[in-house]
Formats: structure tokens, sequence, C-alpha cells
């Protein structure tokens, strides 16, 4: 059976401190968070659902409840944990079960699950040490899934966003290039990662990779409210932040005020293949 090393139960160490406090950020805002950031395909949601062996799924760094809800319409069963108290009490208001901790480091007092999934979180949690305690607490044929929403704002938007950015984030722990004109660059650095974490901690099948394509539709103001909710803007001063915002909604008014972003939901997904 996986096991974690002691070194890795903590709260994963491996991201830098700024990165790391970025993550636990969210929670600043969670209302936001909860109304402006985007969901996830539906087909995705059910290829996940008809590839466990039921209906029991844990939601690792569920947030606000956004992908917990998405399952639990689906007719699944789901528990959250999150490691920012804010977020998990938004979660429980939406009627998603939820608890504090650092997904590593929590208890899940024997109980077991179908499928553990994550969304839009995988990378603040320890590859290894995750996916070992994912394969702890699945069934056997149980499914790890965890995704991302990997944006391409258009071109014009793009380099607004990243001009911004540098000026008042010079020194910024991210990917500006990545994020605004290669996200899928990005994107496969982090799938690569949690492949890899899978197949070290072992007793999973060979992780295979899932993607979904789709586009959503943004008016200035819908996209100003979400772009707060971006890891790399969290904890910016209001007047920095209202800088980027500026820019940015300066160059959707010159395309006419809204503009269709194409999204790739990337999956990295993998078996629960022995006993437990």
């Amino acid at each position: 059976m996986p096991t974690i090393p002691p070194e890795r139960a903590r709260h994963s160490g491996q991201e830098p401190p700024r990165r790391r406090q970025a993550g636990e950020s969210f929670g600043a805002d969670a209302e936001r968070y909860d109304r402006a950031r985007p969901r996830y395909p539906e087909v995705m949601v059910d290829r996940i659902v008809g590839g466990s062996p039921g209906p029991d799924v844990l939601d690792v760094g569920c947030g606000t409840g956004i992908a917990a809800r998405q399952f639990q319409a689906a007719g699944c069963r789901v528990l959250g944990v999150d490691i920012d108290a804010r977020m998990a009490d938004l979660a429980r208001r939406s009627g998603v079960e939820a608890e504090v901790a650092a997904f590593e480091a929590w208890d899940p007092a024997g109980r077991a699950f179908d499928a553990v999934v994550a969304g839009q979180t995988w990378h603040w949690v320890d590859a290894v040490a995750g996916a070992a305690k994912a394969a702890q607490v699945l069934r056997p044929g149980g499914r790890l899934a965890v995704f991302w929403n990997a944006f391409q704002l258009p071109p014009e938007v793009a380099d607004a966003f990243s001009a911004a950015c540098r000026r008042v984030l010079p020194d910024s722990p991210f990917d500006l290039q990545a994020m605004t004109r290669q996200p899928l660059d990005g994107y496969q650095v982090l799938c690569t990662r949690a492949a890899d974490g899978i197949r070290e901690a072992g007793g999973f099948s060979g992780p295979e990779e899932w993607r979904f394509a789709w586009e959503w539709s943004y008016t200035r103001d819908a996209w100003l409210d979400q772009m707060p909710t971006l890891g790399a803007l969290t904890r910016l001063p209001s007047d920095e932040l209202a800088e980027v915002l500026e820019a940015v909604g300066a160059a959707i008014d010159a395309k006419g005020g809204s503009f269709t972003m194409r999204y790739a939901t990337v999956v990295v997904t993998a078996m629960r293949i022995d006993a437990v």
C-alpha cells in the first residue's frame, strides 16, 4: 500500500513561500471567487463519474464548492477538504460538507471513496504525498482525477494584462507569459508533475491525460470581476490591482466591451489498482 513519507505528510513545502501564500489567499474574497470563477465541462464530470465504481467523491481543495456542486448534480455524495476555513464555510453554506485541513495531513477517519478529485488546486498539494493519500482513501477501482481550466485570452487583452502585470508585479513568482499567452504550456508542467507524482506514489494504473475544449463569453465587467481571484493577483494592494484592471478593461472596451474566452480543461487521471 502506498505510504506517505513523514517529511511529506506535512503541508507541502515544495512551493516558494510567496507562491504558497498566494495559494492560501483565495478566501479573502470567497464570495467573489464562488461567483466569478468558471465551472467545469459537464462532459468531464460525467466521464469521471462514469469511470468510478460508485458515487462517493472526495474533493481536494474544494474551495467554495464549485466542482463539488457539479458532482452533486451528477448524483454523487461529496465531501470537501480545504485548507482555508473561509472557503470551506462558504462551501458548507452552499450545501457541500467540507472539512478544514491540508490534504496531506487530513485524517480520513476510516472513510473510503470511489473518486478523489481536485479542481484547480493540485499544484498546491505535494504531488507524491497527495497521490499516496488519495490511494489510501480510494476503494479498489477508484479514480483520482485532478484538473485545471486553462484559458486563452484574445491577444489584445492578453497583451494588456501581461504589460500591466509586468509593471506592478516585476518579481511575481508566477509565469505571466504562460498565463496570458501560452496557457497550455504552463498547465502541461502541472500535468507532468501530477503524473510523475502518481507514478512515484504507486498503487495506480498509468496516468492518462484528458482534454476538453470549450468557450465562454465575457462582458467587460464579468471578466474584471473574475480577475482578482487569479493567483497572481489575490494579494495585490488595491491601487496596483486597480491599475491592472483599468488596463485590461480598456483593452476589452476597444474590442466592443466583450470577448469570447477559449478554455481547455486538462485532466490527469489514474485508477486505483490494488486493494487498500
